[in-house]
């Protein structure tokens, strides 16, 4: 595994007052993020009043943390084709062992959108995870989400989406 925070540990979050967390708790991303170059580890983390939405959490920058969701939840026929690199760079061996979250975009005011170009695969295995743009099907990084409404930025970051 790549080098990740030992033993246990607490971050001091902005968003999300004091965690808790273990090294096995830990997801890595060699590669960064787009535009989080720097930023290598990460935390996942579910809210109670937020069934559809999970927060990936940053070790490195405890200010940043990205709104993801299951893609599933809210675009059915979303079929994604994940490039050769992708299974190869992250050791995929079979689907078990992966899940793929999409980033949510949450403008200032207005809907909802989610980023359904470049989905975040994470090795369920190894907790290696890596963002990864797809090469076809025609996503858009700004893909409106059905139903969303004309909530703040902050009110749709607290509240579940219904």
């Amino acid at each position: 595994m790549v080098n990740a925070p030992a033993g246990d540990a607490t971050l001091q979050s902005p968003r999300f007052g004091t965690i808790t967390y273990s090294e096995s708790d830990v997801l890595v991303f060699p590669w960064g993020l787009p535009g989080f170059d720097h930023l290598r580890h990460f935390l996942m983390l579910s809210l109670e009043n937020q069934e559809q939405l999970l927060w990936l959490q940053s070790l490195d920058d405890a200010g940043v943390s990205l709104p993801l969701g299951d893609p599933w939840a809210f675009f059915p026929d979303y079929d994604p084709k994940l490039p050769g690199f992708a299974r190869l760079s992250l050791d995929l061996e079979k689907p078990e062992d992966f899940t793929l979250l999409c980033v949510a975009v949450v403008p200032e005011t207005g809907p909802l959108f989610m980023n359904l170009m470049a989905p975040i695969v994470v090795n369920l295995r190894t907790r290696i995870a890596r963002q990864i743009a797809l090469e076809t099907g025609g996503y858009s990084v700004a893909t409106l989400v059905p139903n969303s409404d004309n909530r703040s930025a902050e009110e749709q970051a607290e509240a579940p989406i219904e």
